[in-house]
């Protein structure tokens, strides 16, 4: 027994430890493919109400660059409301800032009202109350007016769905809603 044993290690050392004469090699070529670069996007000017954006993504195959400017609406107003101050329209200049939301706000929170399509003071705030749907939209104090009509609204809908389904109930018609 102890024969085969040795017999069987002796032939599987044999195997698995031939030599050979064969040489092998790997060449590995780096090749790195171009790169995507995004464009610079200059805005050299102070007085320019723009920012600039630029981006670029790559693949192993393809690449994008892009680049884009973005205005800023905000900065536009306040230098439009400055050029219509300084040629002495001031309502002017008062109005277009209170298309903003929060100038809007606070001009109403003051007591000094927004300009009302030409009027001023009290006469603006009638105005303002007479036509809510006039004011820029986001602004909180009429927001909250609105919304709270609209509830009510809603409330007295389900009231009326409720009277009707009790009488159909009462009458013996189903209704479904």
């Amino acid at each position: 027994m102890w024969r085969i044993v040795i017999v069987l290690i002796f032939l599987s050392s044999s195997v698995y430890s031939a030599d050979t004469n064969t040489v092998s090699s790997t060449v590995v070529t780096n090749s790195t493919p171009p790169t995507a670069n995004a464009p610079s996007v200059v805005v050299n000017n102070s007085d320019v109400c723009k920012t600039a954006a630029s981006a670029s993504i790559q693949t192993q195959v393809l690449g994008f660059a892009s680049g884009i400017t973005i205005t800023d609406e905000n900065c536009e107003k306040i230098k439009l409301s400055r050029s219509l101050y300084a040629m002495g329209m001031k309502v002017a200049a008062v109005s277009l800032l209170c298309s903003d939301p929060r100038t809007f706000d606070a001009m109403w929170n003051a007591g000094t009202y927004c300009p009302y399509r030409g009027s001023i003071g009290e006469e603006a705030k009638q105005g303002w109350e007479s036509n809510p749907t006039d004011v820029p939209p986001g602004s909180t104090i009429f927001n909250t007016d609105i919304k709270q009509t609209k509830e009510k609204v809603d409330s007295d809908k389900e009231f009326a769905k409720f009277i009707i389904a009790a009488m159909a109930m009462y009458i013996g018609f189903p209704i479904l809603f």
